[in-house]
């Protein structure tokens, strides 16, 4: 049995399902990062005795993470578009690029910042500032590593529908990248609020 629209827009929605699928799931996701976002603001505006620990953090290396993570969803685009002319070696190309990327963003905000905090001492329970830091950048790395997951699957194993049902593999390849662009999205307005402000 075949599921509809996993190619052709459905006249009500005018999207795809896994498109108006996507867009459900992301609708879900800005509440998450908005109620994170919000907590945090209130927190910092509302504490007389905020304790100043954005010094703790190194702007360079979150500077370098997040052109990393632009570069990400550069190379995003080029796959799918590679998909889209039917160059399937650029799309492994473009996608292994951006799985690259994002690897490359956790190691470095494993092994030069979470590592290096913990030994000085800064953990969850520190401060109020530093268990926001921990959940907030801790919970999109996880969504980082869920994006990468997805993406080896369709480099690898999955890409094996470009033989068999093309169009359906273009439209999946566009839902990843919608995802992974709000990822880096989040990460866009993460760093100057918790790295600058």
């Amino acid at each position: 049995m075949e599921i509809p629209f996993t190619v052709s827009e459905r006249p009500d929605t005018g999207l795809t399902n896994p498109k108006f699928g996507i867009w459900l799931f992301l609708a879900s996701e800005v509440m998450l990062f908005g109620s994170l976002f919000s907590s945090y603001i209130i927190l910092r505006t509302g504490s007389l005795d905020w304790p100043v620990q954005s010094d703790e953090l190194n702007i360079t290396i979150g500077a370098v993470n997040t052109a990393i993570l632009i570069a990400s969803s550069l190379t995003m685009v080029l796959s799918w578009t590679a998909l889209k002319e039917k160059q399937f070696k650029r799309f492994k190309l473009f996608i292994g690029l951006t799985i690259l990327f994002a690897v490359l963003f956790l190691v470095l905000k494993i092994w030069l910042e979470y590592i290096p905090k913990i030994h000085h001492g800064h953990i969850l329970s520190t401060n109020t500032f530093f268990a926001m830091y921990y959940l907030m950048t801790g919970l999109h790395a996880l969504h980082i590593l869920g994006g990468v997951v997805v993406m080896i699957f369709f480099w690898g194993p999955g890409s094996k529908m470009w033989q068999t049902n093309p169009d359906q593999f273009v439209n999946r390849i566009e839902v990843v990248g919608l995802y992974w662009h709000f990822v880096d999205l989040v990460w866009i307005f993460l760093f100057p609020t918790l790295y600058l402000l």
